[in-house]
């Protein structure tokens, strides 16, 4: 019986030449394979959906002289895309290859928290609370599926994809929680290179906090870190420094000039180290010693009154004026930043919203101007404003649609600031992945079934599944509704929902809830003829797209949104004015859904948070935002007419494309003709 060699040096055994990794579940298949990224076979084409240059549109209406030349820094439009950022990464891959100079992100690391945010409601701001059932809220609790794996398994995913974004002299600030910044790190070390680490820094987010109260046993909590990594050696890098504190001042600069009252202080001349490091010796002022500087250079301070002798006899010294020194060098300790507080001019109410403080001073580290400036985890779009202020290009990503919305607005505003003080700034575009991301993860997860599409949509949206349906484009049923799932790819039309209706009303029903990714323009005004024609009541809702997301279990369907609005023409100017509006109510609070369907009837524009016209809309065009009214946090009145007079080059007919959006992120859209 032959027995199997004792491991040793020449039969060691596999635990003694693995290397140092953080493993966790997925990141190798059943036979040790490293997983590969699971990607779409092509890149998914980004879709430019709004086109938005606040001053450029302003002017032109107003028939203002517009020099772009002046105005704007250079033809790159920045980019702002909706979906998900691995699948946004992997359609950057194509154009921003090796070109990104600096990434910044602040990932959903709070695992267990609860994300639900406050909006504001109609000209008052009355509070009104935001469900967190929206993707980006999802990230910080269960839905990646199993907890810390599933984290680490998302985030490397995503670092491999950002690694090839960055230039090779490029940077990644990764900031992250204490409580899973330790495995963080070690990915950062295995994709980066431990040689790249460059700091590991505190940020003290808050002064104070403790629940002892409630019977808890730790410190407080309350910093952040941020690790800082490069791809390679060359990377910018501006010293940034800080005021110093008074006590320093009184210590060190003590010495006052009378005629000037510029404060200084005296440093040593000589200089450490004497011969061996090649310092001159000589004589000064009666005092031979080993200088700092050669005799002409002392010569020259002195006669500029920078070399004092405070007696005969004794070593001189430099004088050092406070007014010119730099500060004390930013160390790793970041102390100095508050967070965003209540009453800041900057809070745009995003719960996440890092001060921008804190990104200004990331970019001013490690970038230059027209430096190009990335944030795939963008949130309120502080690295953007923050981006677009000094200078920088930038191109943001978020999953959530609430997300996209306060970064549009606040964007918005920063153009009209820069451009209101004279400084010059770039035009954005808002880009989604569209229908291509929600063909791949019916040909990825689904395995391309348009039956599985439906029973997916049907389970989600709690309706049973017909058996032997009385038509084709009957589907489900629930409470007694007939339910119709549209396709993934197409957008349901009038002619599809009046055969939709027709069915229904033929089967004996008196409800149809129509569930579709997307709807066709004007639908929900059109619906009343069916619903008069038919006597049916029809409910249009739109599928969430968090159905796609992996381990999901439930969503909300919101109903979409009707807008009426008309054109109103004196002479050849033309404005437009709002005349009912139905918000969709989405990810309203269940429990305050009934009082709040009576004031959507009531007082409907109160839901109203922004709205925007392109004059001279096309099919197949991007949205263009000839002009905008939004609310914001201090002031939150808002026009429901249009202030443009705006005069067309060229003979109609035209079309006009006015498009809400409420307080929740959603956005509804009417299309008239003038």
């Amino acid at each position: 019986m032959n027995r199997p060699a004792a491991f040793g040096p020449d039969h060691p055994h596999p635990l003694s030449t693995m290397k140092t990794e953080l493993v966790w579940e997925g990141k190798y298949d059943a036979y040790g394979n490293r997983r590969p990224i699971k990607l779409p076979a092509s890149p998914l084409p980004l879709q430019r959906i709004e086109t938005i240059d606040e001053p450029r549109d302003r002017s032109r209406s107003q028939g203002l002289l517009w020099e772009p030349e002046s105005a704007h820094r250079d033809d790159f439009r920045n980019l702002l895309i909706w979906g998900d950022n691995k699948l946004a990464l992997a359609a950057l891959l194509e154009q921003f290859r090796g070109k990104i100079d600096l990434i910044y992100i602040d990932p959903p690391f709070d695992v267990g928290a609860d994300f639900t945010m406050q909006v504001q409601l109609g000209g008052e701001g009355e509070a009104l609370q935001k469900e967190q059932s929206i993707l980006e809220a999802v990230a910080y609790r269960d839905t990646w599926g199993k907890g810390t794996d599933s984290f680490i398994h998302m985030i490397n995913e995503r670092f491999i994809l950002m690694r090839e974004l960055l230039k090779d002299n490029g940077i990644i600030y990764v900031h992250m929680g204490w409580g899973i910044s330790h495995y963080i790190k070690l990915i950062l070390d295995e994709i980066f290179g431990s040689h790249n680490f460059i700091n590991q820094i505190i940020w003290k987010r808050q002064t104070a906090h403790s629940d002892i109260g409630q019977g808890s046993k730790h410190l407080g909590r309350i910093h952040d870190i941020i690790f800082l990594y490069s791809k390679g050696n060359n990377f910018t890098w501006n010293m940034q420094y800080q005021p110093y504190s008074n006590e320093y001042i009184k210590t060190f600069y003590k010495y006052v000039e009378p005629e000037t009252g510029r404060r200084y202080r005296l440093s040593d001349l000589t200089a450490p180290g004497g011969a061996t490091k090649g310092n001159p010796y000589y004589e000064f002022l009666g005092i031979t010693r080993f200088w700092r500087f050669k005799k002409e250079k002392m010569e020259e301070l002195y006669q500029r009154g920078r070399i004092v002798q405070i007696k005969p006899g004794t070593v001189p010294s430099q004088k050092r004026y406070l007014d010119e020194m730099p500060g004390v060098p930013v160390q790793d300790l970041w102390f100095d930043i508050n967070p965003v507080q209540p009453q800041s001019f900057e809070r745009v109410g995003y719960n996440t919203q890092k001060p921008e403080g804190l990104i200004e001073r990331i970019l001013k580290l490690c970038t230059l101007d027209e430096d190009l400036v990335a944030d795939f985890f963008c949130g309120s779009g502080t690295t953007m404003a923050v981006a677009e202020k000094l200078g920088r290009r930038w191109i943001g990503v978020d999953l959530g649609r609430y997300a996209i919305h306060v970064s549009r607005k606040r964007l918005i505003q920063v153009q009209r600031e820069l451009h209101t003080t004279g400084k010059p700034y770039r035009s954005f575009d808002v880009y989604n992945l569209g229908r291509y991301e929600r063909q791949w993860w019916q040909l990825d997860r689904l395995k391309g079934a348009d039956s599985e599409h439906r029973r997916l949509v049907l389970q989600f949206y709690q309706a049973a599944p017909l058996d032997n349906p009385p038509h084709p484009l009957l589907h489900g049923k629930k409470h007694g509704a007939f339910v119709h799932v549209d396709q993934i790819d197409s957008i349901f039309a009038f002619d599809e929902l009046k055969t939709a209706a027709e069915a229904a009303r033929s089967a004996g029903g008196r409800e149809l809830h129509c569930l579709a990714w997307e709807f066709e323009m004007e639908l929900a005004a059109k619906k009343q003829a069916i619903e008069a024609e038919t006597g049916l009541t029809v409910r249009l809702k739109y599928i969430p797209r968090e159905i796609m997301e992996p381990n999901r279990t439930a969503c909300q369907f919101f109903e979409a949104g009707y807008l009426e609005a008309r054109a109103i023409k004196k002479g050849k100017k033309v404005d437009v004015e709002l005349l009912r509006f139905t918000p969709a109510l989405a990810e309203a609070p269940e429990a305050e859904m009934s009082a709040l369907r009576e004031r959507a009837i009531k007082s409907p524009f109160d839901f109203i948070d922004f709205w925007a016209v392109d004059f001279d809309w096309r099919d197949n065009k991007p949205f263009e935002h000839h002009w905008q009214d939004f609310r914001t946090r201090k002031d939150r009145s808002l026009k429901t007419r249009t202030d443009l007079g705006w005069e067309y080059d060229h003979q109609g007919p035209h079309r006009i494309c006015i498009k809400v959006i409420d307080v929740f992120g959603v956005d509804t859209t009417t299309i008239i003709a003038v």
